[in-house]
């Protein structure tokens, strides 16, 4: 690239981070009135645990509570990505660590500030009804009965997913129509069931796990991608609603986080995976293998322009909230402890920059 050329894009680059500190400036230019609460979207799998925290915060401060939607942790990253300002989102609460693809799209509308706070653990289950049938699945049995492309016996091949009942893919299972209520793929915890339980699941097949090495595309493909035949029925965002579903369908299975399982343990029961039943020790353990990170993600330009971000960044990574005793263990989240829970602690206090 010649000298002229890359002062060109320099220039340029400069005249975009000009305009964007002056439009960040602009939109809260004496608007801090136009909204006196904090903003919140993002993960339903977080939702709850935010909503405890946001409730509390509203009756022990003088702030409003914070607003709260469920958009899923895909959906939530494109609202905060969108800007800065009071028309845009000050919290995004998710199910999986941000994408470098999301990162870059917060960056280029001028959110380059964002702040990344890891509130500890959750294990996605696989439940159905109290009273139903007891199933003690493999990642592998979850692959083969999920996936939209099966490998048969000969190395190399795939066909279109034959199963249709859960028999057919392991004897040992009963003998009933596979039917999966789950979440979208905007849904942070489709994202994670499809990397922890399929892919864990694909990896069992030599020949799949070496295309990784030669066809990275290929692989996700085959390991990520999602039968579309009826037997997986995509249930939205609302995993209380997969729940209901559940009730009035014994022979159905439901995929959401565990503090929905813990919540509601007298109208449903997960499934074993790998031998492991999805329990509050063995997600904190790790045996349990369909167990992620759960975040939420703040926007520094809004702190000090929206009334009560700082504070409610203090309830949250408070002791007495996430913490080992702390009130959101009682709604079911895995905390962190130790060195781990204390370096989130002083990445808020400090307004600790992410990179990735």
């Amino acid at each position: 690239m010649s000298p002229i050329i890359n002062l060109g894009l320099n220039t340029m680059k400069k005249i975009k981070s000009t305009l964007l500190a002056l439009t960040v400036a602009a939109s809260f230019n004496a608007s801090s009135a136009e909204r006196d609460y904090i903003s919140i979207v993002g993960s339903s799998t977080v939702y709850p645990f935010s909503t405890v925290v946001a409730e509390r915060f509203g009756k022990s401060t003088d702030f409003k509570t914070p607003k709260i939607e469920s958009t899923g942790t895909g959906g939530g990253m494109k609202l905060f990505c969108k800007g800065v300002g009071v028309d845009t989102a000050d919290i995004t609460n998710a199910s999986r660590r941000i994408k470098s693809s999301e990162f870059e799209m917060c960056k280029e509308n001028g959110v380059d500030g964002i702040v990344e706070v890891l509130i500890g653990y959750d294990g996605i289950v696989i439940a159905n009804a109290i009273d139903s049938h007891d199933f003690k699945l493999s990642r592998k049995d979850l692959f083969l009965a999920l996936a939209k492309e099966v490998p048969t016996d000969k190395d190399g091949e795939l066909v279109a997913n034959p199963y249709k009942t859960w028999n057919e893919v392991n004897p040992e299972l009963p003998a009933i129509a596979i039917e999966v209520l789950g979440p979208p793929p905007t849904s942070g915890t489709r994202d994670a069931f499809v990397e922890l339980a399929m892919e864990g699941g694909c990896k069992k097949f030599d020949w799949i796990k070496a295309t990784k090495d030669s066809d990275k595309n290929k692989y996700k493909s085959i390991c990520h991608t999602i039968r579309e035949d009826g037997a997986y029925i995509e249930a939205g965002e609302n995993d209380n609603l997969i729940i209901q579903k559940l009730q009035k369908n014994p022979d159905a299975l439901g995929i959401f986080g565990f503090s929905f399982l813990d919540q509601n343990a007298d109208l449903v029961k997960g499934s074993l995976v790998d031998g492991s039943a999805p329990e509050f020790e063995t997600i904190a353990d790790g045996s349990y293998p369909v167990s992620r990170p759960l975040f939420f993600y703040v926007k520094k330009a809004h702190v000090g322009k929206i009334p009560g971000i700082k504070e409610f960044l203090d309830e949250f990574t408070s002791e007495k909230s996430m913490g080992e005793e702390g009130y959101l263990t009682d709604k079911g989240l895995i905390p962190l402890g130790g060195d781990k829970y204390q370096k989130v602690v002083d990445d808020v206090q400090n307004l600790n920059d992410l990179s990735l």
